[in-house]
């Protein structure tokens, strides 16, 4: 997802998933894997945040204690720092999709849809942008919208996003896309990329229309993915926002019980 990257990211891998797992209700990282992600959120939000105090001007600092605090759930400081970003240099504006889905996950979802707009302008190609678009719309203001606002492409993209934006359109089903990833004829790490990013946004979309049941056994999946954890900077981001949306959804659940 979204070509600008800035700095990097520590990969961590899971088990793999090929269709919809059941959603455990313990999780479906291990209590040792999280506590391991956990410390090594901490500690890199410790170093980031002494990078800042030591120079309050550094992009660098503030973008990776933007990450540590995301990564951490902590959206309402994440976008924080990415805001200072912008306000030490505002051509970030245009190209920070992470601040349109940290706003996203803090509750302003009109601020990202802006936000996700924005990045249009500076990418009119990456269809995940206008995925994120979607679902902050669909928050704020409701599915009709939401379609009536999708943005438009011309060129083609990268799969599985142009059949997943299919089915923010409402023209395709989640079972018909992850049928033309078992099916298409490609090597077998393709197919868990593709199956990855099926799995996350098939259970977001299940998780904006009050699904959760059906979110959390997507992004179990997703979660579970053995190339998410391991890819590069912007997948692996994608992959820390499925895991922390499922842990959102259980938490949710739990509550329910109580």
């Amino acid at each position: 997802m979204f070509k600008k990257i800035l700095l990097l990211l520590i990969p961590f891998g899971v088990l793999a998933a090929q269709e919809p797992a059941s959603a455990p209700e313990a999780g479906p990282l291990s209590d040792e894997r999280v506590a391991e992600l956990t410390k090594s959120f901490q500690k890199s939000l410790d170093e980031s945040s002494q990078t800042v105090e030591k120079n309050p001007t550094s992009l660098k600092g503030y973008s990776q204690r933007g990450d540590a605090l995301f990564f951490l759930g902590r959206f309402k400081d994440a976008v924080k720092d990415y805001d200072k970003m912008i306000e030490l240099d505002e051509k970030e504006l245009a190209s920070h999709w992470r601040r349109g889905i940290a706003l996203f996950y803090a509750g302003r979802f009109k601020d990202a849809a802006a936000q996700f707009e924005s990045y249009h302008s500076f990418d009119q190609i990456d269809r995940e942008n206008g995925i994120w678009r979607y679902l902050s719309q669909h928050q704020a203001d409701g599915r009709a919208k939401a379609r009536e606002g999708l943005l438009k492409y011309q060129k083609d993209d990268r799969e599985p996003f142009p059949a997943v934006y299919k089915l923010f359109a409402g023209t395709i089903t989640p079972d018909q896309i992850l049928n033309q990833i078992a099916e298409a004829d490609i090597s077998k790490a393709e197919r868990e990329k593709r199956l990855f990013y099926a799995h996350l946004y098939i259970g977001l979309n299940h998780a904006v229309e009050g699904e959760d049941e059906l979110a959390r056994k997507h992004l179990v999946s997703a979660t579970q993915n053995t190339w998410g954890p391991i890819a590069g900077y912007g997948p692996n981001y994608m992959w820390h926002v499925g895991r922390l949306h499922e842990v959102q959804l259980r938490k949710k659940d739990k509550k329910k019980v109580e």
